[in-house]
């Protein structure tokens, strides 16, 4: 029988800042985005906070409704990756198969492990004890023998504590908890399983897997499977990448966007940004998605496929324009925009030639591409911009890079 951990950080990023700042544990304190952006969400919150029933994910407007005396600061998410990739290097002195699930949280395959460790409760409390003697952090372990129940485990108890679910006590500790808990159960999905009386993850579990297959299709089986503790899915190794299906990027702007004029720069640094991970991954798309969300936060999204895969960032960029054209007409400015990039193949697969393509014009934009990546890789992210970002900093300055462009640029 294997033995998997998942260990999360608890309140991660309120608890790493709290180490430069010991004066934020004795405060209601909380890691939020920035309020004049319109990114003024909370991100991560210390216990103090939470008793106050502070949520992350709400507004800090509503969160200081709550609480008036929530200290607030803005993240800084190179110092929390510091701290994540330290303790996830602890990890590795248990097992090299590590599996990341976000910055704060790891799933642990220790099954080769016992025989020098001890068995996984013992792994954990040791873990337990060394992330906080060595970080000055606190993490919550789950400990089973799949990856489903080892992630309620580690959320059962927080903070600093160690659940052990095993096949004898899961039915226990698992199916009285709501159905939500388990993973892969989103709000929708939630909602149905709801409406037909489905609250509880023992009440799925004993649920015919025909009937969730019908409901919810290969969801409805893996749900079923999950709840019933069969999960058999592998922890992988720390050095495997997962293969990458899609690449994109989005913001909210500090202004609604009002015309297309003002999401055509906003698609261009978007695209920007896209194809320059495109071409780090030697990656080129095949189809390009919308996401569009409006001031009254309605959302949705388009998509449509490219005569030929590219990661020319002009290229994508006319794919959303066209998009955009196409199927909104603005009665309703938008709030945020995201760009997303499918139908990934490697830079180096071969294409058909076309009598309406223009290969050698192409190939020249791609070098010029290719160059600015350079630049801005030795000079900063935005040495060599196209001009249309300098047109109206009022859409962008959350990025600070922007604000100070030098006057090298690309049209």
């Amino acid at each position: 029988m294997r033995t998997i951990l998942h260990s999360d950080l608890n309140n991660c990023f309120a608890s790493i800042e709290s180490i430069g700042h010991p004066e934020y544990k004795k405060i209601p304190f909380a890691v939020g985005g920035d309020e004049e952006l319109r990114h003024g969400i909370i991100l991560a919150k210390n216990d103090i906070a939470k008793k106050f029933g502070i949520k992350t994910g709400e507004p800090l407007l509503s969160a200081r409704q709550k609480c008036p005396d929530l200290k607030v600061v803005k993240p800084h998410y190179e110092l929390y990756d510091k701290y994540c990739s330290a303790v996830r290097a602890l990890y590795g002195e248990y097992t090299d198969q590590i599996e990341p699930f976000g910055m704060d949280e790891s799933w642990l395959d220790t099954s080769g492990s016992v025989s020098l460790f001890g068995d996984g409760e013992k792994i954990a409390k040791e873990i337990c004890r060394r992330v906080k003697k060595e970080f000055d952090l606190t993490v919550s372990v789950g400990v089973s023998y799949n990856k489903i129940f080892a992630k309620i485990g580690s959320d059962y108890k927080k903070p600093d504590a160690v659940t052990v679910i095993s096949p004898e006590n899961y039915r226990e500790i698992v199916w009285s908890l709501p159905v939500e808990d388990l993973l892969f159960v989103g709000r929708a999905t939630k909602a149905k399983l709801n409406r037909i009386g489905i609250k509880t993850i023992g009440e799925l579990a004993n649920t015919s897997e025909n009937f969730l297959y019908t409901l919810l299709g290969k969801n409805g089986k893996a749900l079923y499977m999950n709840a019933n503790g069969l999960d058999t899915s592998p922890v992988k190794r720390i050095d495997e990448a997962d293969i990458i299906k899609s690449i994109g990027n989005g913001t909210t702007t500090p202004r609604d966007m009002k015309n297309p004029d003002d999401v055509k720069l906003i698609f261009y640094l978007l695209s920007e940004q896209v194809c320059r991970r495109l071409r780090s991954h030697n990656l080129k798309c095949g189809a390009v998605q919308i996401h569009l969300r409006t001031s009254e936060l309605f959302s949705f999204e388009r998509q449509m496929k490219l005569s030929a895969p590219t990661d020319i960032s002009g290229t994508v960029c006319r794919a959303a324009m066209e998009l955009l054209y196409a199927n909104y007409n603005f009665s309703r400015p938008l709030r945020s925009v995201a760009i997303r990039t499918g139908e990934l193949v490697s830079a180096e697969t071969p294409v058909q030639l076309s009598f309406f393509t223009d290969e050698i014009k192409i190939k020249k934009l791609r070098d010029i591409e290719l160059l600015k990546d350079r630049i801005n890789e030795k000079y900063g992210k935005f040495t060599l911009c196209r001009g249309i970002l300098m047109s109206d900093k009022t859409l962008l300055p959350q990025y600070d890079d922007v604000r100070a462009m030098s006057t090298f640029r690309s049209h």
